[in-house]
């Protein structure tokens, strides 16, 4: 499965509503600086998994952090959607985890506590799905996307 930026398909709601994590202090568990969390998205236009991959990006390095997982469905949804052999998968496929599949730097288990504290805003989790509806919704209009 390819994920896409939001980004890429909405840059000016991006642009606006793309959430970052300030550390303004140095000597605490994370370097100072800006952690912008980067949306992805699934980009099949038939796959319904209602989840969003966090890039966390550390702005002032640039450099790739963590890449977090997070599905804002309950477990019975991710049960039905991946099929009879989702049990041993369901704590990947909800809630915040770090994404097995992707390079993590040592400071990802301290970044996807600070993601977790961010996804308790039930605002930016609304946010969230409504980025991914809109993602869906731009690929699927995009022109030699498979249907």
């Amino acid at each position: 499965m390819d994920y896409g930026p939001f980004l890429e398909e909405c840059p000016e709601v991006a642009k606006e509503e793309t959430r970052q994590i300030n550390i303004l202090n140095e000597g605490g568990r994370l370097p100072k600086g800006r952690y912008l969390l980067i949306e992805l998205f699934c980009t099949d236009p038939t796959c319904d998994c209602r989840r969003v991959f966090f890039n966390v990006k550390h702005v002032e390095s640039n450099q790739l952090q963590a890449v977090i997982a997070y599905g804002w469905e309950d477990e019975e949804f991710y049960r039905d959607w991946f099929g009879p052999g989702a049990q041993g998968f369901i704590d990947e496929l909800k809630g915040p985890s770090l994404n097995t599949a992707s390079p993590q730097s040592p400071l990802a288990p301290i970044l996807l506590e600070e993601v977790e504290s961010v996804l308790e805003d039930q605002e930016y989790v609304d946010r969230i799905e409504r980025h991914y509806e809109m993602f869906k919704n731009a690929i699927s209009d995009t022109p030699g996307q498979s249907q």
